[in-house]
């Protein structure tokens, strides 16, 4: 038994780790202190400056354990590295809005490619970004393909050398060629992607003498032809120049800007990155859960979780708010990059509007994520509002739970529960019971038995929210629907209906009834049948419900099966296999039935040999 109080005691005055850990042994919280011993003691003293959600989480605690470091640094990096394992329910959480792109080059490769890739590996190869989308990584492409023309083809270099016509691109002017046999060498080949490389980072000035060098050089040599080509690069690269935003042509610091904007519990954060002096991409984050959490907090996690991941670490960082331990993540960041890194909360001039202009776009983020819930949310409550009129609701079903019974024959019968919240699945909130109070075929005993638990399950958790033995957030019964639709028709409606006046509860129940053809006809409730036509918004909506809670039960019943099927007294038996034992089970429905039955009954199941070894093997048992 953990003895949290005896266990405070004798933690040690170092710095380290600690990982907080529910009843069940989750870990629900990763920290890390300076010294474990006052860090860790804090959680458990009464203070009115505790958060609601550190409140919550420490209610939830069941035991703990700490990891000791030699270092803060040590334990801010092994904090890291187990929030990105575990993802802890009460630590901050990085949710990417975006699946941004990169642009991949294989330069690891003997004769490299260009392309867009959405995940970054250490493979060898450069990646470029991430850019703002698919557009953006296109018109990049473009750009490189106009002024370096590498192919884009599917041939395979240098196989592919020498077999076949050069493709339609080279006759526009549009690839160099190296699919023609002594066009282009392999250094050469090579070389192109190099400026490539040189050009996606940005190293523009250094591209463009490098360039000209050789231009003097074809030209010197009388190389015209070639001296052309080059001097049309550069004119592109200058033009290509033009267009970017200039942020600071002088000291050109590779810096990430941070921003943020919060929307109920939820923060938005957008990094832009500069890059010699110009934007060169950003990104964009959602944390959720952060409605009781200091922007200093939110902040310094944020940085944390971002730069544990991130390839590359830039020189300076701009944020739009002091962050907690910034002294600490300079040093760690620092250590990371191999030389220092600056975090600065500019108070005016370029880089404050550098800040701001980052903050807007975090403000816009904000409100479109704001503009697209509320056109969801009415979406689907124009659905459910019109759900309520025609099942005469008083108000609209924000929850719905959904019922169905699946098995063979009375074999493996189970039931799952469905839930659907605001309209959309809620798949933490789905139940799966396997039937326990009666064996064989009765699909209205199973709905009644199925009825009771879920809501005797629910009784007992308000006892227990009463009596401080559990949180209400960690209730897996309620709250209570707003409407039960079952997969059947009037049978299941009156024994659920029957039921539930035993238990004291009042839900509206209805049956969601299927024509001959399978299809979902109308919903029925003890008054009668409610018909749905096709094009109506509230009929694909129940069908929806039907195919899902109609899914999840076969699902279950299948895993149920199988486990069956892996578990039992007849793989003991020499000559019975799977098939055979499933059609045993099928058939008689449980091993206790095969036990009981006759030879000549088995031998209208399987052959008679193996019948005979199943009724001796079972005459010895006894």
């Amino acid at each position: 038994m953990f003895d949290i109080e005896e266990e405070l005691k004798n933690l040690p005055a170092s710095p380290g780790v600690y990982i907080m850990h529910n009843a069940d042994g989750d870990i629900i919280y990763v920290g890390k202190a300076k010294i474990l011993k006052n860090r860790v003691r804090q959680y458990f003293q009464k203070n009115k400056n505790h958060s609601p959600k550190v409140l919550a989480m420490v209610s939830n605690i069941a035991y703990f354990e700490y990891i000791v470091t030699d270092t803060e640094i040590e334990a801010l990096v092994l904090e890291c590295n187990l929030i990105k394992k575990h993802k802890p329910k009460y630590n901050i959480l990085l949710k990417d809005d975006k699946q941004y792109p990169y642009i991949k080059v294989t330069i690891n490769e003997e004769y490299p490619r260009i392309f867009m890739s959405r995940t970054l590996k250490n493979d060898g190869a450069k990646y470029f970004g991430p850019y703002a989308g698919m557009q953006t990584v296109k018109g990049t492409i473009d750009i490189v393909q106009k002024i370096f023309k590498p192919p884009l083809c599917t041939r395979k270099f240098p196989q592919d050398i020498g077999k076949g016509r050069p493709c339609l691109n080279y006759h526009i002017d549009n690839c160099f060629a190296p699919c023609i046999y002594g066009k282009v060498s392999r250094d050469e080949y090579r070389k192109v992607f190099f400026d490539i490389c040189s050009f996606l980072e940005g190293n523009h000035s250094s591209l463009i003498s490098e360039l000209t060098e050789e231009m003097n050089k074809a030209s010197k040599n009388t190389e015209f032809e070639k001296a052309a080509v080059i001097r049309d690069k550069i004119s592109a690269i200058r033009h290509f120049e033009e267009k970017q935003k200039i942020i600071n042509a002088d000291k050109q610091t590779d810096t990430d800007i941070i921003a943020f904007s919060s929307f109920g519990d939820k923060t938005f954060v957008e990094i832009f990155f500069v890059r010699m002096g110009r934007i060169t991409g950003r990104k964009s984050y959602r944390i959720d859960d952060t409605g009781n959490s200091d922007t200093e907090e939110v902040l310094s996690d944020f940085i944390k979780q971002y730069y544990s991941d991130s390839e590359s670490v830039p020189g300076e960082l701009l944020l739009q708010e002091q962050a907690k331990e910034t002294d600490l993540i300079s040093d760690w960041l620092s250590a990371k990059k191999g030389r220092k890194v600056s975090i600065l909360v500019p108070q005016k001039g370029d880089k404050k509007s550098l800040v701001d202009m980052v903050k807007k776009n975090a403000e816009i983020s904000a409100e479109n994520y704001k503009l697209a819930g509320l056109k969801l949310f009415g979406s689907k409550n124009k659905v459910l509002s019109e759900l309520a009129k025609k099942l005469k609701l008083e108000k609209p079903p924000m929850r719905i739970e959904s019922y169905d019974i699946s098995n063979i024959q009375g074999a493996d019968n189970v039931a799952s529960m469905v839930v659907f919240r605001d309209g959309k699945p809620s798949k933490k909130d789905y139940r799966n019971f396997k039937i326990k109070s009666f064996e064989g075929a009765n699909d209205y005993l199973a709905m009644q038995e199925v009825i009771y638990r879920r809501f005797r399950h629910a009784k007992e958790e308000e006892t227990q929210i009463e009596n401080g033995e559990i949180a209400r957030e960690n209730a897996k019964f309620l709250p209570y629907p707003d409407l039960i639709l079952l997969d059947g028709g009037k049978g299941h409606i009156s024994a659920v209906l029957q039921i539930m006046e035993t238990i004291d509860i009042e839900i509206p129940v209805f049956g969601m009834v299927k024509d001959n053809r399978h299809r979902t006809r109308g919903l029925l409730s003890k008054d009668g049948e409610v018909s749905l036509m096709p094009t109506d918004s509230v009929y694909k909506f129940i069908t929806n419900v039907q195919d899902e809670v109609h899914r999840a039960a076969i699902s279950y019943h299948r895993s149920k099966r199988s486990e069956n099927l892996k578990k039992s007294e007849l793989d003991e038996i020499k000559g019975v296999g799977k098939v055979k034992k499933g059609k045993l089970l099928a058939h008689f429905k449980s091993v206790d039935n095969i036990k009981s039955a006759s030879l000549s009954e088995l031998t209208e199941v399987i052959d008679e040999n193996t019948a005979k070894s199943i009724y001796d093997y079972f005459g010895k048992k006894q």
